[in-house]
């Protein structure tokens, strides 16, 4: 449910539903989304396409704005499926001499008009949850397919098993469109941070970049996960609201990225002691403060405390909240 559709239903501000469902995320009872929150057990779960199209709309915008800028006129990709490589879609209509590999129905669509890109689709097995062919056939006619750039998107990403979905099927198709891509772009926005799936698809040290939005100031775990991905040599591109982006390793920007100061190519094997293949840890500067709560998880107010304000409303709601 959104946080405006429990605020509707409690009949309290979104600012305190906000408040509560962090305190019922503390007890175990849902798991927060951006936006909204959902019942436990997000291994498994996964939203639909009108569900998802709703969700993070200005953060998607932001991060395809930004990750446009990583492609180049003439360029030969591969897409994935999701709201936000949609988004992407869009933008890559103005590029010219393109060619899109997909097996999004949804990024095709967006790209049918373009007269100078060039669309191709994969074979396979119509998934109507998210409008994307899965499957075998799907994967064969990937084989042998060679492009510079693969953007994928996904349910969750942490930095100790990379990205991640919830379904067999597209995770295994996801995995044969970064096989054929000489680079890996990741468009996540903050709330998948931190967040873990059922299905693996992109490992951690294959992800060339991440373009994402500028988590909230109290949203240490997006933080955290920030740092822990750069220090695997993970380039981070941070789209603010405007449309605008700040490379989370300072610099720069270099040629064959507009748009993304710093990210001027993949991040490069080092030699040395790490040996040959090995990414060099990075310190990078993040975006946002960060801050710590006594006595609670990063983040979030334990549920006790609610229990400490006059009059008991608080306590009252939340126990509301927990029967419905």
């Amino acid at each position: 449910m959104s946080l405006r559709e429990l605020a509707r239903v409690v009949q309290t501000s979104e600012v305190t539903v906000r408040r509560d469902v962090r305190a019922l995320e503390a007890e175990g009872l849902l798991d927060r989304r951006h936006g909204g929150a959902v019942l436990p057990g997000g291994f498994t779960r996964e939203s639909g396409f009108p569900q998802k199209s709703h969700l993070a709309t200005a953060e998607k915008t932001a991060i395809a704005d930004c990750a446009a800028g990583l492609v180049e006129e003439g360029e030969a990709i591969v897409v994935g499926a999701g709201t936000t490589t949609q988004e992407l879609a869009r933008r890559l209509a103005r590029v010219p001499g393109l060619t899109v590999v997909t097996n999004s129905l949804l990024v095709a669509q967006a790209l049918a008009h373009a007269n100078r890109v060039e669309v191709v689709m994969t074979g396979g097995t119509l998934r109507g949850s998210n409008y994307a062919l899965v499957g075998s056939g799907a994967e064969q006619s990937l084989q042998g397919l060679r492009v510079s750039k693969a953007f994928l998107s996904g349910a969750g990403l942490t930095a100790e098993r990379g990205l991640s979905t919830s379904n067999m099927l597209s995770a295994s198709v996801d995995r044969a469109l970064v096989q054929a891509a000489a680079e890996v772009v990741v468009l996540a926005d903050h709330s998948k941070l931190g967040t873990d799936t059922m299905f693996q698809t992109v490992p951690t040290d294959v992800i060339t970049r991440l373009v994402t939005d500028e988590a909230p100031a109290h949203d240490d775990r997006a933080a955290a996960e920030l740092q822990a991905l750069a220090d695997q040599g993970v380039e981070i591109a941070v789209a603010g609201a405007s449309g605008g982006a700040t490379n989370a390793q300072g610099g720069s920007g270099g040629p064959g990225a507009p748009g993304v100061p710093g990210a001027s190519g993949a991040s490069g094997a080092s030699g040395g002691e790490g040996g040959p293949g090995r990414r060099q840890r990075r310190d990078v500067p993040l975006p946002g403060p960060r801050r710590q709560v006594p006595g609670a998880a990063a983040g979030l107010r334990s549920a006790g405390s609610l229990g400490e304000q006059p009059g008991g409303t608080e306590r009252a709601r939340v126990a509301d909240m927990r029967r419905r």
